[in-house]
């Protein structure tokens, strides 16, 4: 499983992981659904309304 995220803002950057590269988004972080990583208050500016998209690739396995 590979996994990767980029801002909501870098629509170049969604395009390129979803439809070039095969990922699918799996979840959306903003300030009401913090990252797990990121515990709730820390490095938070109340009025960041920023988001990050959470992505992840299913790989087959080689032989």
């Amino acid at each position: 499983m590979w996994e990767t995220g980029t801002p909501y803002f870098e629509e170049r950057n969604i395009h390129f992981y979803v439809n070039k590269c095969g990922f699918r988004i799996v979840e959306f972080y903003n300030k009401y659904h913090p990252a797990p990583e990121m515990p709730e208050g820390e490095d938070e500016d109340p009025d960041d309304d920023c988001g990050f998209f959470r992505f992840e690739k299913l790989m087959a396995p080689q032989h």
